[in-house]
């Protein structure tokens, strides 16, 4: 039985990294026996013991990865502990628990015009949106920039500067007769940053960390809506900066907006996060600040979540070690999309090495970390053609291969994306049960009735990779049961990080209340 032992100084991160080291240190080979079926053609003799080598380590990868339902509710439990201790003090948790200062949920009755500004990893965008009630509906304009890489290992007023020379044109663009605001009404803009803060109120909130390979180290600490707004004030736009929030947050938000029952949120893209809505006495780490409600949206930071019971490989040791952040978001390194594709060319790499399984000529082009994209797994698993034609076509173009891929393994190519994918989306699924637990929602209520979930769900990998949420939704109903599961709705998010931003500026605004924060 497994005993978890807190290290001074290192954590439980460390002691279940080591454990996998441990248990991993002893690497054994497994090997299928080939039977012989004279009514099919027979793998040519030279490639029997090659390609019973790949088999074996995709095999070895699926047994040490291996997410069964009871170690995932190990990770549910895990999970929950995590929670409550981050409600009470986020240094002695690895999910942080941040308060949001959202406490004004929305009804679906907001209306007026109103701007986001979404940064969440490879782009940002900026939006335009017209609130006109939950009846009506809601209209939108948006443009997408991508983030050159130079700027997100520079300097902090290099990139909200170049943030805000598009906000500034993208407004004078778009302001027009049919799209002006409200006599008296200031422009008001909410900002969707999807990197961990720690928010001191509704419209101010000090950069933790950076994840998604960000690295600019002197904006560690500063407060980025201060940042934002500098930058906006050189562009001469009067414009105020209402609500910080993430993605995540955001997601709820627009959620809430269209079903009242929406009490949880979860993004499954680049990276990976969730955020619920809590009850203020069970936040004992808040201080000095009487919400007008019950309720407030807690930002969970879930990809940083760690336990002994995630099922952790070589590959995974390995990625983490290497990685601009290493011992932190574990989670998120095994099941979001930012690392998906590079798990795979992990253990592609071992099988060229060991099993010469791109042939005589090793394709250079495997050892570049991150060149194999989620998108392009995700494409090669969807293959569904007889001779697996996609994947030798993603494969010897992305790796400039000179031998053709056997179907036999292309074969294998899809086990090794179907193996990955299904642990990832296992092990999310185990997270999501990990709040319906703590919200008394995997189970029946006090009444004994059963009640309503509804958790929206946003991210290109949940949105686009159709086995990845297949996988997820299995895993929901094995771990719920059937009858629970169908009460839990996980509702697609049209668009949280834009359209969630600005619900909330619009439920925290100056114009809406006269409370401020």
């Amino acid at each position: 039985m497994e005993k978890e032992t807190m290290v001074p100084g290192m954590g439980k991160l460390v002691v279940g990294l080591g454990a996998v080291c441990a248990a991993t240190a002893v690497l054994v080979m497994k090997r299928r026996g080939q039977g012989k079926n004279p009514e099919k053609p027979l793998v040519a003799e030279e490639e029997e013991e090659p390609l019973a080598k790949a088999v074996g380590i995709v095999e070895e990868f699926e047994e040490r990865g291996g997410t069964p339902a009871e170690r995932l509710k190990k990770v549910a439990d895990d999970m929950v502990e995590e929670m409550n201790r981050g409600l009470e003090d986020e240094e002695t948790s690895c999910v942080h628990m941040l308060v949001s200062y959202v406490h004004r949920l929305p009804t679906g009755d907001e209306v007026g015009l109103f701007y986001a500004l979404d940064l969440g990893g490879t782009n940002f965008r900026v939006m335009q949106v017209i609130l006109q009630g939950r009846e009506h509906g809601i209209r939108e304009n948006q443009r997408s920039y991508e983030v050159p890489a130079e700027l997100k290992v520079g300097k902090v007023h290099e990139l909200f500067d170049y943030m805000a020379e598009r906000v500034a044109a993208f407004i004078r663009e778009e302001e027009g007769p049919e799209k002006q605001l409200l006599p008296g009404q200031k422009r008001e803009l909410g900002f969707t940053f999807s990197f961990p803060v720690r928010n001191r109120k509704i419209n101010s909130g000090t950069l933790l960390r950076w994840t998604k390979r960000f690295r600019i180290e002197d904006a560690i600490g500063k407060d980025v809506v201060e940042e934002l707004t500098k930058a906006l004030e050189k562009q001469g736009l009067d414009i105020n900066v209402t609500a910080l929030v993430n993605d995540t947050v955001g997601a709820l938000a627009e959620g809430r907006y269209y079903n009242q029952d929406c009490l949880a949120s979860v993004i499954l893209g680049t990276g990976t996060n969730a955020a619920y809505v809590e009850h203020v006495k069970q936040i004992r780490k808040l201080h000095g600040f009487l919400p007008s409600s019950d309720d407030m949206v807690i930002n969970m930071e879930w990809g940083n979540f760690q336990s002994m019971n995630l099922p952790l490989t070589e590959y995974d040791l390995n990625l983490d070690a290497e990685s601009l952040h290493p011992h932190e978001q574990i989670l998120e390194k095994m099941v979001s999309g930012e690392y998906l594709g590079e798990i795979v060319r992990r253990v592609l790499l071992r099988m060229a090495e060991e099993a010469s399984f791109f042939g005589e000529t090793f394709p250079a082009k495997l050892k570049v970390p991150y060149i194999l994209g989620t998108d392009v797994v995700s494409a090669m698993h969807s293959d569904t053609s007889s001779d697996l034609n996609l994947v030798a076509q993603k494969l010897t173009s992305l790796l400039e291969l000179h031998d053709d891929i056997s179907l036999e393994r292309r074969k294998v190519v899809v086990k090794l994306c179907d193996a990955v994918a299904r642990r990832g989306a296992r092990l999310s699924a185990a997270a999501i049960v990990g709040i319906l637990k703590k919200l008394g929602r995997d189970t029946k209520g006090e009444d004994g009735q059963l009640h309503r979930t509804v958790i929206a769900i946003d991210g290109a990998l949940y949105r686009k990779y159709e086995q990845f949420k297949k996988h997820l939704n299995n895993a929901l109903e094995e771990l719920l049961g059937h009858e629970v599961y169908h009460m839990v709705i996980l509702q697609l998010a049209r668009d949280g990080s834009g359209i969630g931003a600005a619900i909330i500026a619009a439920t925290h605004s100056k114009d809406s209340s006269d409370e401020r924060d």
